[in-house]
């Protein structure tokens, strides 16, 4: 559990756990992971008490703290983290910094802003280890076009000439409808889980050529992340095969990877009328891990999508 007491207190025996990696391959992988590996995508729900939740939410997670995800983290042999501010806090990312203070140097993250951010608080995140901001449209359901274009604009306009970019969760027809502002942004840009695409769709599936012609030009990165969100075919998903294929022939520079661990279940219908709040989604996490075998065949390959591209994008 995460407190704000337990900065004080446990802060370097965390960083020193999430350092401590073994060379082997890990039980139930298929693959060496190779040094520096990093997981691009995942989040942490910490106390409610010293951490409230934004009203507004449209789920209730349950905890995820810290040591937690270390412990996945040195089962993967995984030694750096992107935390990504979930939409349970809305604008407050006082966990997502908590949690990056907690595990030191091989953090990162990506935060949420909106207009009464002060910039202040925006050039303080970035010492903290914060690298972008974060536009989630696909939670909430949002799929305008012209809402996404106006969200986009402002993100640009805000981050100015900080060293941050744009990641954005949304759905391929949005990124269709962005893709001239994505190709003409002065900052990168990042699309979580796939793009929002979905594996029964296949490559055919509308807007999905406009994320991929966003990759290959090098204007985009994607995470192949949350394969769940898009595939009902676990543990493995195979038919997010075809769309992780595809991107990674596009351009194999702009890959990232995430476990978007710990899988929370963002679906109304998924709330527990007893305790108000959504299990996390039953996601094997090797059985994910080692998808990326198949869809990235090489070693030197695999090196670049979870060392070299998330070093690059998020300064390590």
């Amino acid at each position: 559990m995460l407190t704000r007491r337990h900065l004080l207190f446990g802060a370097a025996a965390t960083a020193a756990a999430f350092r401590r990696q073994s060379a082997p391959a890990p039980a139930g992988l298929s693959f060496l992971v190779p040094p520096g590996a990093t997981d691009c995508h995942a989040h942490v729900f910490c106390d409610a008490k010293a951490f409230p939740m934004f009203a507004g939410r449209t789920y209730t997670p349950e905890q995820a703290p810290v040591s937690e995800y270390i412990a996945l983290a040195r089962r993967f042999n995984l030694e750096r983290v992107v935390l990504i501010q979930p939409s349970v806090y809305g604008t407050d990312n006082s966990c997502l910094l908590a949690a990056i203070r907690e595990i030191g140097s091989h953090a990162r993250g990506v935060a949420v802003i909106d207009d009464q951010t002060p910039d202040a608080d925006i050039d303080a995140m970035i010492r903290t280890g914060v690298r972008g901001i974060r536009i989630n449209l696909e939670t909430t359901g949002q799929a305008d076009p012209a809402a996404a274009r106006a969200r986009f604009q402002a993100a640009v306009k805000r981050i100015g000439a900080r060293h941050l970019h744009v990641q954005m969760f949304t759905r391929p027809t949005v990124i269709d409808a962005i893709k001239d502002l994505v190709a003409d942004s002065p900052v990168a840009v990042v699309f979580d889980h796939f793009g929002g695409a979905q594996g029964p769709a296949g490559v055919d599936q509308p807007g999905f050529a406009a994320l991929v012609s966003l990759v290959q030009s090098g204007k985009a990165y994607v995470k192949l992340s949350g394969a769940y969100r898009g595939s009902t075919q676990a543990p493995t998903y195979p038919d997010m095969a075809p769309l992780a294929k595809a991107l990674v022939a596009a351009n194999p520079q702009r890959i990232l990877w995430g476990s978007d661990w710990p899988h929370p279940n963002t679906s109304p219908d998924a709330r527990n009328a007893e305790t108000g709040t959504s299990p996390r989604i039953d996601v094997d996490d090797a059985a994910l891990l080692n998808q990326l075998a198949g869809w990235i065949p090489t070693a030197p390959q695999r090196r670049v999508a979870l060392v070299e591209n998330p070093a690059r994008l998020y300064g390590w």
